[in-house]
């Protein structure tokens, strides 16, 4: 697969894919993570602590305080991480509507995780992007 630096390519070929699992995001006590490391989507160290996402059912499981729900939206276009601009047009769209995205931009994908109840309607939009894209 091309890793792919282009705006213009990368929103033509954005692909969204709607994930099966809610997730929420939460802070984790560092004594838990080597328990919970293997479950969990991403861990990110911040100087207040560690965030982690996971699933919703594993979160209540283990009774850690969580956000709200919300679903993953996998941008099946290999972006490289030097790629100008797919964020800002991403989250430019959704905010247009209304709809809250926060991004995680992985080593070959980026994921857009929006509130559970609106995921059908950002995935709408999202192949919008790559609608458009196509014929401009």
């Amino acid at each position: 697969m091309k890793v792919e630096a282009c705006l213009e390519k990368l929103l033509r070929n954005l692909d969204p894919q709607l994930q099966g699992d809610v997730y929420v995001f939460c802070s984790l006590p560092e004594a838990r993570l080597l328990d919970l490391i293997d479950d969990c989507l991403c861990v990110f160290r911040e100087r207040e602590g560690l965030s982690a996402i996971l699933t919703r059912t594993l979160a209540e499981r283990e009774g850690l305080a969580s956000s709200g729900g919300f679903r993953q939206i996998t941008l099946q276009v290999y972006s490289s991480l030097e790629a100008v601009g797919l964020t800002a047009a991403v989250t430019a769209e959704l905010a247009s509507w209304g709809i809250s995205a926060n991004v995680v931009a992985a080593l070959r994908h980026d994921h857009v995780f929006v509130p559970e109840e609106e995921a059908e309607e950002a995935l709408r939009l999202l192949r919008g992007i790559s609608s458009r894209a196509q014929y401009s």
